[in-house]
């Protein structure tokens, strides 16, 4: 890595690496990484003058520490979890894993339970639920369209309403009649009212074992998970200070990219801005972006053919109103889920159950309370203060806690949070990705937000794992955009249960497509065709 003068008044020194990376979240700090363990030299921009990690970093205000969404560590993938260990050998703890859901006063177990939830419900309710399920066993829906279609049939219209409809509207910001009935044959596959009675009874009677002689319990949600002791954020600082310790890494923080511009021998020229309106030039070989496909589209020189078609990806956003209670822990969950109409928030994380440490005050209980929405509407825009008072109220109004027992509150704004799957975006990625592989096989894009897919912290690192392989071999060895949608879901079986290959030039190995499938899906709209059929 050497530095050459720009030649402009007022201008930063020019650098010159091998790689330039647009991003210091888990996919950009794993690329930078991996790439000066292999000797290559980087650069790495990102807009956040504080906090490297992006959606996965640890944000801290007065000694208290707030995970953004909540992340588990958890992978099935040998080659992540051995590069978390490498990373971060000494501060991972193991924590037990429970969320709920709170719905009226009560807490009912997720996934649901069905006697523990009928019985909450109460007598008249829980009569009401079964005779609801009945019609929907014999009267079903014959013309289903959407999520409300299929959830309805599978648990009749008063469980839909009580345990899907809600929340599900609260993350998407959609109505539920106008999700598509296919994401909801996918997320909810395999669940119905009828397997909650059989599963309960089994477990009631120690009957839930495996079919094959070994008496060991059938595959369930993992139990515990590992957790770095001060938050997520910690492996990502980890990372960042390791790249800068090679001396072939520098991340520079608090810029933004302006330009990522072409220049006509198969490199780049970057360009990324403080808010003071200072400029940082770089000059690399190849680039790797994690920044929204829409952004990029639009920052680049020349500008893609299908920038319009990048235009038009959409993100949903969230934000976080952290409450510093003085009280005892309110609940022992990492989080529960909100299902109330009466309220806004969606989901409530107890950081204390994430790790004792991100709590400095033993006797002070610290939540997050987690509000979906669009960068910009009404939620989006509110004062700091106001949102505070309003997580005070809808906890006071959920029995939570009272506004009186509060001594503090920060709120923390995650834009870009989750790609939207709309009816138009498969085909705008295609379209942008396939001039992009074609025009400038030295562009590399990765993570959730860098290829435009709502995807675990593992997947966004496996792809900057098989961007690394392929720099480093001078050509697209791998297909990073390997991902099996129909996959088995992300938290359950064993951590690192694929094991790695021999050596190959395959698409992947079956130990990185254990990351690679660990993809979530993502609500598409009723298709218009549909809606009209209806």
């Amino acid at each position: 890595m050497h530095e050459n003068e720009t030649g402009k008044t007022g201008s930063n020194k020019e650098i010159v690496v091998d790689v330039a990376i647009i991003g210091a979240g888990p996919a950009g700090l794993t690329a930078g990484y991996l790439l000066t363990k292999a000797g290559k030299s980087v650069a790495i921009i990102e807009k956040d003058a504080t906090y490297v990690g992006g959606i996965s970093r640890t944000v801290e205000h007065e000694g208290y520490r707030f995970d953004i969404g909540g992340h588990r560590f958890f992978s099935k993938s040998q080659q992540v979890v051995d590069l978390w260990n490498e990373i971060l050998p000494d501060d991972f703890i193991q924590r037990p894993r429970m969320s709920r859901i709170y719905y009226e006063g009560k807490f009912y177990s997720y996934p649901l339970r069905a006697f523990e939830a009928l019985r909450n419900l109460g007598l008249w309710r829980s009569a009401m639920c079964m005779l609801s399920y009945g019609k929907a066993k014999v009267f079903p829906n014959k013309n289903v369209r959407s999520f409300e279609d299929w959830t309805s049939n599978q648990f009749g219209k008063k469980l839909y309403s009580i345990f899907f409809k809600t929340y599900t509207e609260k993350v998407w910001g959609m109505p539920c009649d106008e999700m598509s009935a296919d994401w909801a044959a996918q997320r909810i596959k395999g669940l119905s009212l009828w397997g909650a009675v059989v599963d309960g009874l089994k477990r009631s009677f120690g009957l839930n074992k495996l079919n094959d002689g070994s008496g060991k319990q059938a595959k369930t949600l993992l139990e515990t998970f590992r957790y770095p002791r001060l938050g997520p954020g910690m492996m990502w600082e980890a990372a960042r200070d390791k790249i800068i310790a090679t001396g072939k890494g520098q991340v520079i923080m608090g810029h933004a990219l302006e330009q990522l511009a072409s220049d006509g021998k198969g490199g780049w020229r970057m360009t990324a801005t403080a808010e003071d309106g200072s400029r940082q030039v770089i000059r690399a070989k190849d680039a790797i972006s994690s920044a929204p496909m829409r952004q990029l589209a639009a920052r680049m020189h020349p500008l893609p053919e299908t920038t319009l078609e990048a235009s038009n990806l959409k993100y949903r956003d969230f934000l976080t109103v952290a409450l510093m209670i003085k009280s005892e822990d309110l609940f022992p969950d990492n989080w529960i889920y909100i299902h109330d109409s009466k309220v806004q928030v969606g989901r409530v994380q107890n950081f204390r159950s994430w790790s004792p440490e991100m709590v400095p005050d033993e006797d002070v209980a610290c939540v997050g309370l987690e509000y979906f929405c669009f960068e910009g509407d009404g939620l989006w825009s509110m004062a700091d203060d106001d949102l505070v008072e309003l997580a005070k109220k809808e906890m006071d109004i959920l029995g939570l806690v009272s506004p009186g027992k509060v001594i503090g509150g920060a709120v923390v704004r995650q834009e870009k949070a989750y790609p939207v799957y709309d009816e138009d975006y498969a085909a705008n990625v295609d379209a942008m990705r396939a001039e992009l592989e074609d025009k400038y096989p030295t562009l590399h894009l990765v993570g959730r937000n860098g290829m435009h897919r709502y995807n675990n912290q593992d997947h966004a690192m496996m792809t900057a794992m098989l961007t690394v392989e392929n720099i480093v071999a001078g050509e697209r060895v791998y297909d990073t955009w390997c991902v099996n949608e129909d996959a088995e879901y992300h938290e359950a079986g064993n951590e690192g249960a694929e094991k790695t290959l021999p050596e190959g030039r395959k698409p992947v190995s079956e130990d990185q497509a254990a990351a690679l499938n660990s993809v979530r899906d993502v609500p598409d709209r009723v298709a218009a065709d549909k809606k009209k059929a209806a």
